[in-house]
């Protein structure tokens, strides 16, 4: 515990030293500092702070346009600023707001599925021996006995999670000897 102690005090120490020579060094710099102190931070919203009358004239010069002067204006601001075309009227902000769902359905309909599931759903009994053999070396760890158990359970999950490519030859394996596959 003394040890913290020592290393507060050295770190406060430390940082005393280094505000007493920040002071020193920005001697110079005061009269820069004391303008920056000087400047007043801009009201916060619903506060009762007084009104900047240079702005309020401006806002009330604004509002009293057409809507052919605030089209002129928007155009000046946007050469005299070197802005892109982006629209300054609020009403037109709407418009392009009630469009972006529209274009979230277009993605959202373009989403490409990655992952399949294939599904034996039922198989010809001729065939039973044969595709048991085949389910066992095509899934991993499973024996006869298990495989002869998955091929009687039918309609069964054969595998999931696996790219298109994949299911497609599952499916084109299990379909010669038999099986009914369906891949979602």
């Amino acid at each position: 515990m003394h040890s913290l102690r020592n290393i507060s005090r050295i770190s406060y120490s430390s940082w005393r030293s280094v505000i007493h020579g920040c002071r020193l060094s920005s001697a110079a710099a005061a009269p820069e500092v004391e303008r920056v102190v000087k400047m007043q931070l801009p009201p916060q919203e619903g506060s009762n702070a007084p009104e900047n009358p240079k702005l309020v004239k401006l806002v009330n010069e604004i509002a009293a346009l057409n809507l052919l002067e605030v089209s002129e204006l928007s155009g000046l601001l946007k050469t005299k600023l070197n802005l892109p075309d982006a629209s300054f009227m609020p009403m037109a902000g709407v418009g392009v707001a009630a469009a972006a769902p529209a274009d979230e359905e277009e993605v959202a309909t373009k989403v490409v599925q990655t992952a399949f599931k294939v599904k034996l759903m039922k198989f010809d009994e001729k065939q039973k021996v044969a595709l048991i053999k085949e389910v066992k070396n095509l899934l991993e760890g499973m024996n006869l006995v298990q495989a002869k158990k998955f091929v009687e359970s039918a309609p069964a999950l054969v595998k999931e999670d696996i790219p298109k490519d994949e299911a497609e030859k599952l499916k084109e394996a299990l379909t010669k000897v038999g099986a009914e596959i369906v891949i979602e």
